[in-house]
């Protein structure tokens, strides 16, 4: 099997590895037909751009794109060493990267050009890719909840997030976690990406027994209506969390 681009991590995504080239135009298509914003990711995901496909050529085997503002930042990706793109395609998840890109004009306007990707991967909806959250300054979901007359603001820390939901420790056992119960106007606050609002919907719930003999316990809660912005911040953060923990593994600082 063909390696993963090494921006996308090779850990537990192997399952969603696409390498037909039929499929992979497939999805480039649906992602220029249904017009979704793409970001641009280069320098190790520190530099973001927002572009868009314009043109799909399978016999040139060229993916044109939208290029960013201004001279200095297209000449910066032209320049990267790997380029990776993150779209969502019918709220899924559609990640691919390039090494080489040019700047051409595209019907009298700037673009890029780049070989059509050779691999992808797609996080399918039930199947999304889910990665544990830092334990030190840990993230956290706040939750407003009814308390007798009043509603009180909880601060739970998370245990790992997806683009599909994230767990959640709540170690006075304040929230109520009856399965299916809704918590709206919840809010999560991803580093370097910012603030995301996200109604959360608890799908299981599992009281823990620590080895100092407390207990605490464990939330599973599901994104209910998630719009695709907040979604696409997500997966940014849940890409900057992979790049991070990769670079701890070989060793770059």
């Amino acid at each position: 099997m063909p390696s993963l681009p090494p921006s996308l991590g090779t850990e537990n995504q192997s399952p969603y590895q696409v390498d037909s080239r039929r499929e992979i135009i497939g999805l480039l298509r649906g992602l220029k037909e249904s017009k979704q914003l793409i970001s641009m990711l280069i320098n190790s995901g520190s530099e973001v751009f927002i572009t868009s496909i314009l043109d799909v050529d399978d016999t040139e085997n060229l993916v044109i794109i939208d290029s960013a503002p201004g001279q200095l930042a297209n000449q910066r990706i032209v320049e990267a060493a790997r380029v990776s793109f993150e779209g969502l395609l019918d709220k899924i998840s559609i990640q691919f990267s390039s090494s080489n890109l040019e700047r051409i004009t595209f019907e009298d306007r700037p673009a890029l050009q780049f070989e059509i990707p050779s691999t992808m991967i797609r996080l399918q909806r039930r199947e999304y890719y889910r990665i544990n959250t830092p334990l030190t300054n840990p993230i956290r979901a706040t939750i407003p909840v009814k308390v007798d007359d009043r509603t009180e603001t909880l601060k739970l820390a998370l245990v790992d997030i997806s683009c599909g939901g994230i767990a959640i420790l709540d170690e006075k056992k304040l929230l109520e976690s009856t399965i299916g119960i809704i918590y709206e106007h919840c809010k999560l606050e991803l580093p370097s990406i910012g603030m995301v609002d996200v109604v959360l919907q608890v799908r299981n719930s599992q009281d823990l027994i620590l080895l100092n003999g407390k207990s605490n316990r464990r939330l599973g809660c599901q994104f209910i209506n998630m719009s695709n912005s907040v979604l696409a911040s997500i997966q940014r953060y849940i890409m900057k969390l992979e790049r991070e923990r990769n670079a701890k593994i070989t060793g770059i600082r």
